[in-house]
């Protein structure tokens, strides 16, 4: 093997199969056809004279030699990554990108607004927004800060805690007089409850102990839509307090359940601390989520 032969875009195609186990979902990974990947993977491992994967039905494993390139490929990534990362720390200019992770709910009721304003107020910060409800990884620069409630942050991140979310029972306003019920006295309703693969063990935990979960008849996988459940009179749910309360559809049924409150996190990676734009919007997001969610 000829060790002069190798290319970056070698070892990217290599670590993409890898990962993937697939052709079509290293091709995703990469932006690139099927197709393309089929052919470069082929051109590689007739210049290397080795075979890099092992086909079989279920998909491409790596080869030893595709091992040991693979292991290579990761160890470079982590290196580009950490120079990235070191650049984007001398940058001091109020200028460039932010990449923010949040969730669906956080961005719909409560950043959407924010992040408007802040764009209003600093132009030449372009923002790019990922909505997902799965952490992203800021190791690797997938986002520059994320926002996410969590009662435990990751140690390897640094941030400020921006308030707690409140969350309470809601139900639609056209069913419901504003009133302030104890648990106990919703057990005989409709509740809209969170499907297994919404991933709130805390919610599903309360509902039973509450003895509310065999009443349960609707659940659904994202808060999103147990929201919109409420609103067209599907149930009562437990909804965050910044959702339900600024909603005129909806009517809070019972006081916050301390129960069910969580911090809510800007964090970033310690090596973008002393970027400007990243400092700067911590600061004006974080000043902004706690005057809103101590006004709930």
């Amino acid at each position: 093997m000829n060790e002069h032969q190798i290319r970056w875009d070698d070892l990217q195609i290599v670590a993409a199969v890898a990962e993937a186990g697939t052709l079509s979902g290293a091709g995703r990974k990469l932006g690139l056809s099927h197709a393309t990947v089929f052919r470069r993977l082929n051109s590689m491992e007739e210049r290397l004279g080795v075979e890099l994967f092992e086909r079989s039905r279920s998909g491409y494993s790596p080869s030893p030699a595709g091992e040991d390139l693979f292991a290579v490929a990761q160890r470079m990534s982590r290196d580009i990554t950490d120079v990235e990362r070191r650049l984007a720390g001398q940058d001091l200019k109020l200028s460039g990108s932010i990449r923010v992770t949040t969730t669906d709910t956080l961005f719909t009721g409560l950043l959407a607004p924010m992040f408007q304003q802040f764009r209003k107020n600093y132009p030449d910060i372009s923002l790019e927004v990922v909505i997902s409800n799965q952490l992203h990884s800021l190791s690797k620069r997938e986002a520059d800060i994320a926002i996410r409630p969590t009662s435990t942050p990751p140690e390897t991140l640094i941030g400020r805690k921006a308030g707690v979310i409140q969350q309470a029972v809601y139900g639609a306003a056209n069913r419901w007089s504003e009133s302030r019920l104890a648990v106990s006295e919703l057990r005989g309703h409709h509740w809209v409850g969170p499907d297994i693969h919404m991933g709130n063990g805390k919610l599903e935990a309360w509902m039973a102990q509450q003895e509310v979960s065999n009443a349960c008849t609707y659940r659904i996988d994202s808060m999103l839509g147990m929201w919109t459940a409420v609103k067209t009179g599907s149930g009562i749910a437990i909804l965050p307090c910044y959702l339900g309360e600024s909603d005129d559809d909806l009517v809070r049924l019972t006081p916050p359940v301390e129960d069910l409150a969580i911090p809510l996190w800007i964090l970033t990676h310690p090596d973008l601390k002393r970027v400007k734009r990243i400092r700067e919007f911590t600061r004006v997001i974080g000043d902004a989520l706690r005057l809103n969610l101590n006004a709930n």
